[in-house]
């Protein structure tokens, strides 16, 4: 009896194991759909049909969304800041997770690399960007950086500007 019972156990155990979806991997149709997704970034490439009607981005926040209808002109507005910019592709990591209320999200690590248009400067940065999906859609993104060396590098060419326009009213005096 008591082998019988160790038995069932046994296979109770296994099959409990092999029906448990998995709750971490970094393969799954979600990584793929993050990996073009970062693709199209790159390539100035922005499709929205990855996300869904509904979704919500937030970049260095966590109050104010960026609508799907406003994310390609919030990458454009900042495309106007640079002559080249995109993710290196050196060392990225992708991970997917399943919550334990069953929510995805897919989680990246990557490098950023711009150079700003007006001063040649080259600016690199770690980044972190995590995305929920819902039926194959992104219906949140949510993105951390340090922008500190962007926002230093646009004030010191809007000052660079206002010395110009200085000296240009000096000129006429």
């Amino acid at each position: 009896m008591k082998k019988l019972f160790i038995l069932a156990m046994s296979v109770m155990l296994f099959t409990a194991c092999e029906t448990q979806k998995k709750r971490y991997t970094q393969q799954s149709s979600e990584i793929e759909t993050v990996k073009k997704h970062i693709e199209n970034y790159n390539s100035k490439n922005y499709d929205t049909s990855l996300y869904a009607d509904s979704s919500k981005t937030f970049f260095n926040n966590s109050k104010t969304p960026i609508l799907v209808k406003d994310i390609v002109a919030y990458h454009k507005a900042n495309d106007e800041n640079y002559s080249s910019r995109g993710f290196t592709g050196e060392d990225p990591e992708y991970e997917m997770v399943v919550t334990d209320e069953g929510k995805v999200w897919v989680n990246c690590w990557l490098d950023w690399k711009g150079t700003m248009k007006a001063n040649g400067n080259n600016v690199k940065m770690p980044i972190h960007l995590t995305y929920q999906f819902i039926d194959g859609k992104i219906v949140r993104e949510v993105g951390y950086w340090d922008p500190t060396e962007v926002v230093l590098n646009l004030q010191a060419i809007e000052a660079e500007k206002n010395l110009d326009l200085d000296d240009e009213d000096e000129d006429i005096k």
